[in-house]
């Protein structure tokens, strides 16, 4: 059965964050179980949005229909909403999922949210710099670890210049290939070295 995953969306959403991951998401390539998960577009109404990036996005739902028993994981890209205190409501919502045991994967201005709202107190995280998630109310500061990305007890984070270190925690959280498959898949989009591509070729045969 298809389980889905679902991205927040809103107005500036940073489009390169999360394209590697909802990229191969969707695709099937290499996956366990092609089809397992799709991507599925939530906006806090269903008004179109604009990214960054300016392409227009009219979201599959609307927050207030969104079931945390639906899901399998809540992504929260980056957008310049965030910097100014929007997007709160999904902030919310990450706090629910979280209570429920669904993960939750935030990148750049939303780990800022995410701080705002509390969810890094307590948890190890990463952001774009320790100052940045400190400016939205942090108490985690001992906890904030300077690394790509990192997971801890179902919360994703990570730094806005990494959507590839990004991608592959969100992968190996989903369990979407066997660590050899996402070794390989690392080293050819993370290190850009073209072994990488012969790998998945291979196990793909």
């Amino acid at each position: 059965m298809t389980q889905y995953v679902h991205m927040a969306v809103y107005d500036t959403l940073a489009d390169w964050e999360v394209g590697y991951a909802t990229a191969h998401i969707n695709g099937a390539d290499w996956q366990r179980e092609p089809g397992r998960y799709e991507i599925r577009t939530v906006g806090e109404t269903l008004a179109p949005v604009r990214t960054k990036g300016g392409m227009a996005i009219t979201p599959d739902l609307a927050l207030d229909g969104l079931r945390v028993e639906d899901s399998a994981m809540l992504l929260l890209p980056g957008a310049d909403t965030w910097l100014t205190g929007g997007n709160a409501a999904f902030a919310k919502q990450a706090r629910r999922f979280l209570d429920a045991g669904v993960p939750v994967a935030a990148i750049c201005g939303a780990t800022g949210g995410l701080a705002a709202e509390g969810l890094l107190d307590d948890r190890r995280h990463t952001s774009n710099a320790p100052e940045f998630v400190q400016a939205f109310g942090s108490k985690g500061a001992d906890l904030y670890c300077d690394v790509p990305a990192v997971t801890d007890r179902g919360l994703t984070t990570a730094s806005g210049t990494k959507p590839v270190d990004f991608a592959r925690e969100v992968l190996a959280v989903l369990d979407l290939y066997t660590p050899e498959v996402l070794a390989s898949w690392y080293k050819l989009y993370g290190l850009g070295d073209p072994a990488g591509y012969f790998e998945l070729v291979g196990e793909a045969a």
